[in-house]
């Protein structure tokens, strides 16, 4: 009978979700619901000194704005809680003095003061630091006086010196250790809290986790999980390693390096069905050279020996490209929700009628990449004047072009209804008498209204524009 696919995604509480925590939780989902699996969140809050008040909300806010719900977690336990790191000390305790009794870990009542001057050492021969192993031959009586004298401790677990450790992963294959860089980690803190290595290990194990995604920072680290499982006589699960999420600069997406939160993309007016589909991509590629697939599509075809070994790069402009997509399919409500804000945000919409707002967003649907774009893109219609660049000053130079204006401003003062069907008419009517077509005809009349070679269907920006500034406009001195 095959066992139930479990993964876990196990974020610390100390903050907004940067885009590549997000990754990873989305290929933890993807890998779970694509066997029909579970996917359960852990709060992995073991570093008090980090935890930032109200993170767990943002870190359910996001993954409900991006379809991946959880079925187990703090607020909606299973049988397999508690689900937060600091309500589960009791039974990381019990785990690490079991191992001191099976020998896999030892007391170890080393001073600060003692492991300075050890890192201190290592740092003045150049090499990597090691605790020494000062406290591992300690005999039990020693042991029993100095914790009966209170004399604060950790527990270290005790790591073989020879030999090699080899494991496979999903994606990087088979991996190999030499045993003599495995430092004796410590496995409970002398505050009674486990480090992070121990807790998931023995969350994992009594949480049911079958597949362990994370980071392939840990990939080295690995030897330390895998030892634990056997100590206890517990199996291993199956591990996919991740290649990290780079910025543009080459170094990898952090909170602490100020790189975007899912959030920050959010409140631009970043969708997340757009955001999820990008990020699946970065690192993880399908069968095919498609790029647009929604969530349940993704689940259906996702295959995590697909997943790519090299780093993958976080590139603004091509989310921008998978934005630009989902925002052309947006109905109008759902497009005013994420443009209107910023809309108001930049302008005085105060003047402005509902429809005249609506018109405005419709007529840019297909020319912006994200909400908070719309703010710069229709600038022009906010602005008493336009500025050209060297592009238009130069074009502006054709010696048909005053012509072409003043033809088309004739034919625009003798409309008495302002509408599109009109303005089509009078630019029309334009193109025969002054004996222009193309982008004769319509690039000199685009660049006087707008200040722009290119841009939205001219009929309907210079009907939004309005009659009188478009006229002003024409009459400038510009031309």
């Amino acid at each position: 009978m095959k066992v139930k696919t479990r993964t876990r995604y196990a974020p610390s509480p100390t903050g907004f979700m940067h885009v590549g925590n997000l990754r990873s939780a989305i290929f933890e989902y993807l890998l779970a619901r694509h066997d029909q699996g579970d996917f359960i969140l852990r709060i992995e809050d073991t570093d008090q000194t980090r935890k930032v008040e109200g993170a767990v909300d943002f870190i359910y806010d996001t993954c409900r704005l991006c379809g991946l719900d959880f079925d187990e977690g703090p607020r909606n336990p299973g049988a397999y809680g508690p689900y937060t790191q600091s309500e589960r000390l009791a039974i990381y305790q019990k785990y690490a003095h079991e191992l001191v009794e099976k020998g896999h870990a030892y007391y170890c009542f080393c001073t600060s003061d003692r492991l300075d001057k050890l890192r201190q050492q290592a740092d003045e021969n150049k090499v990597a630091f090691q605790y020494d192993g000062h406290c591992k031959n300690l005999s039990i009586a020693e042991v029993e006086e100095k914790i009966k004298a209170g004399i604060p401790y950790v527990i270290r677990q005790k790591m073989p010196t020879t030999g090699v450790s080899v494991y496979e992963d999903l994606v990087y294959g088979k991996i190999s250790v030499e045993n003599r860089i495995l430092e004796d980690q410590i496995l409970l803190k002398s505050d009674g809290y486990p480090t992070y290595n121990f807790a998931n290990v023995i969350d994992d194990h009594l949480m049911g986790i079958t597949h362990v995604a994370r980071g392939n920072e840990y990939v080295m680290s690995t030897p330390k999980y895998n030892l634990l499982y056997e100590a206890f006589g517990w199996e291993k699960p199956v591990y996919v390693h991740l290649p990290m999420v780079n910025g543009a600069d080459g170094k990898k997406l952090s909170k602490r390096n100020g790189d975007a939160s899912f959030m920050d993309l959010y409140k631009e007016g970043y969708l997340p069905a757009a955001i999820v589909n990008y990020l699946a991509m970065l690192g993880w590629s399908p069968a095919t050279n498609d790029e647009i697939f929604t969530l349940d599509e993704l689940v259906e075809i996702f295959d995590p020996r697909r997943i790519s070994k090299a780093p993958a790069v976080f590139d603004l402009k091509k989310l921008q490209w998978f934005n630009a997509h989902y925002i052309k399919k947006l109905p109008l409500e759902a497009l005013l929700e994420i443009t209107v804000p910023h809309l108001q945000a930049a302008y005085d919409l105060s003047q402005k009628e509902e429809n005249w707002v609506k018109e405005l967003v419709s007529l840019y649907q297909n020319h912006i990449s994200y909400g908070k774009e719309i703010a710069s893109e229709t600038a022009l219609f906010f602005q008493d004047e336009t500025d050209w660049d060297q592009e238009c000053q130069a074009f502006m130079e054709e010696e048909t072009i005053p012509k072409t204006l003043a033809v088309f401003t004739q034919y625009l003062e003798q409309i008495s209804d302002w509408t599109v069907e009109n303005i089509k008419q009078a630019i029309n009517d334009t193109k025969e008498q002054a004996g222009v077509k193309g982008k004769l005809l319509f690039m000199p009349i685009r660049i006087q209204v707008s200040g722009q070679m290119h841009g939205p269907e001219l009929p309907n920006t210079i009907h939004l524009l309005g009659k009188e500034t478009v006229l002003k406009r024409l009459k400038s001195s510009k031309n």
